[in-house]
C-alpha cells in the first residue's frame, strides 16, 4: 500500500524516514517510522516495531524448475533448482510457502515429497507408528501418467536471516523411480509431456 494511501499527503503525522534495517535504536513507545524499503509504515508499541498493516505481503520470492529430475533413493533427496531463499524484514513476520510439483512414479509407489526450512522438515502430518512423515505425495496412476500436487503452509521462521525454503522428494518401493516433470516412461512423442514445479516464499505481517 503506498504510503500516501496511509497517512494521506496533507497529514500532520510526519514519522521518521528509514529503512527496515536502520529503524531507530533507541526508539519510545508509539513513534513512528516510514520504511522506504518496504513502503510501509510501522509503530513502536514499547518492545517491538509493529506494522500498522496487517496481512500485508511484504515481499514475494519465487524460483520455477522447468529441467527434470529423478531418484531412486529411499530416503529424502533434495529436488535440485527446486529451493527459494527470502530474509524476512521482522522475526515477528510469517512466510506463506505455496509448492506445486509435477511428479511420477515407478511401480506401485505413491511418491511423497516434504517442504524444509533450511534443514528442517515443516508441514508435516502427526506421527504414527512406522509410517512416513511427510508434506504430501502423488497417487501414481502409472508410468505414462504424472500428477499434480499442491501444498500451501503458513510457516513462523521467527528470524530475519536469509532463509531457505525447498523440496525434498524420495522413493518409497525399492529399484523405483520417481521423478519431476516427466513420466517415468518419457518417450519422445506427442502423447508424453514436459511439465514445470515451482516454490513461491510471501512473507506476510501478522
Amino acid at each position: 500500500m503506498p504510503f500516501s494511501s496511509v497517512l494521506g499527503a496533507n497529514s500532520v503525522i510526519r514519522p521518521g524516514v528509514c529503512t527496515s534495517t536502520t529503524r531507530p535504536t533507541v526508539p519510545y513507545e508509539g513513534q513512528l517510522i516510514y520504511e522506504t524499503d518496504t513502503d510501509r509504515v510501522a509503530a513502536y508499541n514499547g518492545s517491538a516495531w509493529v506494522y500498522t498493516a496487517t496481512g500485508a505481503i511484504v515481499q514475494i520470492k519465487s524460483t520455477a524448475k522447468t529441467d527434470t529430475f529423478t531418484t531412486t533413493s529411499t530416503s529424502l533427496v533434495d529436488v535440485t533448482g527446486l529451493s527459494v531463499s527470502i530474509t524476512p524484514t521482522s522475526a515477528s513476520n510469517k512466510v506463506l510457502v505455496i509448492a506445486h510439483l509435477s511428479m511420477s512414479a515407478g511401480g506401485a509407489s505413491d511418491p511423497p515429497f516434504a517442504i524444509l526450512r533450511d534443514s528442517t522438515q515443516i508441514a508435516l502430518g502427526d506421527a504414527a507408528g512406522s509410517r512416513l512423515r511427510r508434506t504430501s505425495g502423488a497417487s501414481n496412476s502409472s508410468s505414462n501418467g504424472v500428477q499434480t500436487t499442491s501444498m500451501t503452509f503458513l510457516d513462523s521462521p521467527a528470524t530475519t536471516s536469509a532463509t531457505t525454503y525447498k523440496i525434498q522428494t524420495q522413493q518409497i518401493v525399492g529399484q523405483q523411480t520417481t521423478c519431476i516433470n516427466r513420466s517415468v516412461t518419457d518417450t519422445d512423442s506427442t502423447s508424453y509431456s514436459r511439465l514445470i514445479s515451482t516454490i513461491t516464499v510471501m512473507e506476510v505481517a501478522p
